[in-house]
């Protein structure tokens, strides 16, 4: 059985053609009632006269079309108009008048082409019904007329107005869409690099080094068994991170932490940079960002001494606060870049919209008399 939550899932599955119609048969329905036939529309001196068979005719004509007013516009307001018409010409002033500006409203908001020429065409059909009427016996003035014709203007402008808004929402929903992708693809960009940036220079500076521990057969082993383990987190974190971007896989993303740092900082020194960690204080609850966008810091800084001060003196300082986190990584100016990969500038860009977004403040220069350094500011914890 079909429950009845089920019922207006399955009514909007439906074709346009059904949904629309209810309202036709309604207002077929309504005008075949003996109580309400011959109080329908009707223009001042028209007769009334009572229904027959062409009036079964007339009626359906003026309403079913109306179940075809979105799929088929200009043939529904056509088919429409002239039902009204005999309406009128004949006297038989069905309740099925209200037909005609629904379709009028139909197809100004859903006609795609031609709809200027759609509404000459009726607007000149007009004057002809006017004439006809009025030689008919219609006593309707010119005024009469005028604020009929308005009234159906009226109603072509509300379509017009329905149409207006929906393309206007549409355009609005295709920004919000590709806002969000280009949104996506720079936040999948940033994490690539930050995951994958650190280790392949790690691995690019050690392998140049071991290049010269060909005489030193022990120390090589050990290079090359330091490059094998890069390689193998790189592996990993790029396999975390693919899982995390995978929209079917529900683990949670792991937030770094100090001992993370450290571990982080333990790489960089086999790679063959000295550094210095100092980590104060302690973490503030609910940071999770704040932490995840240190760690990002020090692991750019890192990288960048890396490839442009290889084997200069690093110093690694992060202080844990109640509402944020400082972080100050420096370098001596005291090594060298030969072997190492240039840069795209992506990550100090890429950090600075991180700590941007968290409300801090970030910087990157060079120190008087060599070296560099990176400052960050991290608000984090909840303000009491």
């Amino acid at each position: 059985m079909i429950s009845f939550g089920r019922v207006p899932d399955l009514w909007r599955r439906c074709d346009v053609t059904v949904r629309d119609l209810p309202l036709a048969l309604l207002l077929a329905a309504v005008s075949f009632l003996p109580a309400f036939q011959g109080h329908g529309t009707q223009f001042d001196g028209m007769p009334t006269r009572p229904f027959d068979a062409l009036a079964v005719a007339v009626v359906v004509l003026e309403c079913l079309p109306l179940a075809a007013r979105r799929r088929w516009p200009a043939a529904s307001v056509a088919l429409v108009s002239l039902g009204f018409a005999l309406d009128q010409l004949y006297g038989y002033h069905a309740m099925a008048g209200p037909a005609l500006p629904i379709a009028l409203m139909s197809a100004a908001a859903h006609l795609e082409r031609h709809r200027r020429v759609a509404a000459v065409l009726l607007s000149a059909a007009f004057p002809p019904f006017a004439v006809a009427l009025d030689r008919l016996g219609a006593t309707e003035g010119p005024g009469g007329y005028l604020l009929f014709y308005l009234a159906l203007v009226l109603a072509w402008g509300i379509g017009s107005w329905l149409r207006s808004t929906r393309i206007a929402e549409a355009e609005r929903r295709r920004r919000v869409a590709e806002d969000t992708r280009t949104t996506e693809r720079t936040r999948i960009a940033r994490e690539l690099h930050d995951v994958v940036t650190h280790h392949v220079t790690a691995m690019v500076v050690q392998a140049e080094a071991a290049r010269y521990l060909t005489a030193a057969p022990d120390r090589l082993d050990g290079t090359l068994t330091t490059i094998t383990d890069t390689g193998r987190r790189a592996i990993g974190d790029l396999r975390h991170l693919l899982d995390l971007l995978n929209p079917d896989h529900d683990a949670d993303a792991r937030t770094p932490s100090a001992g993370d740092l450290r571990t982080l900082v333990e790489q960089t020194r086999q790679a063959g940079q000295p550094v210095r960690f100092t980590a104060e204080g302690r973490t503030a609850e609910s940071s999770g960002s704040a932490e995840l966008v240190t760690y990002r810091v020090v692991q750019e800084a890192l990288t960048n001494a890396l490839k442009y001060a290889h084997g200069s003196r690093t110093a690694v300082d992060v202080r844990y606060g109640e509402r944020e986190i400082t972080v100050e990584v420096c370098t001596d100016g005291s090594g060298s870049r030969a072997g190492s990969p240039g840069g795209s500038g992506r990550g100090l860009a890429g950090l600075r919209e991180r700590v941007d977004a968290l409300g801090g403040e970030f910087s990157a220069d060079p120190r008087t008399g060599g070296g560099f350094v990176v400052r960050a500011r991290i608000p984090a914890g909840t303000p009491s």
